[in-house]
This record gives C-alpha cells, structure tokens and sequence, in this order.
C-alpha cells in the first residue's frame, strides 16, 4: 500500500469467506477486512477473537487489508 495506508489494528469477529473476515476497530467500527497477498499465499487463517494488524486507506474506512497477526505478550 501507498505511504498514505494508515495502519491499525482490530479484532476478527467473524470469518466470511476464505480470504474475507469481519473485524472490530479499537474505535468499535465493524468493517470488512481481506487477507494480504503474503497471508493468502500462506493459507493463514484467524480465529474468532484473534488480534490483527491492518492497513487502510484515508479514503475507504469501511475495508481494510490484514497483513499480520497480533503477537499476545509483545
């Protein structure tokens, strides 16, 4: 993603298809969230309540792309 992709992180509340999961900003917002070509590649899956980092853009908050699960302990 472009130097504008704003970054953050959420938690998965529902998978919706293979590479497509719901998930929940810090901020409560529920947007649709797609799996990064590196995720996908790797046939990564999340579970319900798993912590995510995102990426977005300035200009579509309603989708965001996964690009990595959240470490616990980190």
């Amino acid at each position: 993603m472009s130097e504008l992709a704003i970054e953050t992180t959420g938690t998965v509340l529902e998978r919706k298809g293979e590479i497509l999961y719901s998930v929940a900003l810090m901020n409560g917002k529920v947007i649709l969230a797609h799996l990064s070509k590196t995720l996908t590649d790797a046939k990564a899956e999340f579970a319900d309540g798993a912590e995510v980092f995102l990426e977005m853009t300035p200009y579509d908050f309603d989708q965001g792309r996964i690009v990595a699960a959240h470490e616990s302990g980190v």
